[in-house]
């Protein structure tokens, strides 16, 4: 169990740093084109769809790549 929670906080680090980076080289992981934003008079509406779909892939990818014993 703690080797599990080691793994799990490193691997929060690392999604961390990444965005960070992604940040830094101006790719604004969030507010890719293809999320929605509409802005009302007293509200704010923001799904990001496209976001969505990146982390999909990739989680999907990991869980593909480690599933393999």
């Amino acid at each position: 169990m703690a080797r599990s929670i080691v793994i799990i906080g490193l691997l929060i680090t690392v999604l961390g740093l990444l965005m960070f980076l992604l940040e830094r080289a101006n790719i604004p992981l969030g507010r890719l084109p293809g999320d929605i934003l509409w802005r009302g008079k007293n509200t704010t509406f923001y799904f990001p769809v496209t976001t969505s779909i990146i982390a999909s892939l990739l989680l999907s990818f990991l869980f593909w790549l480690f599933g393999r014993r």
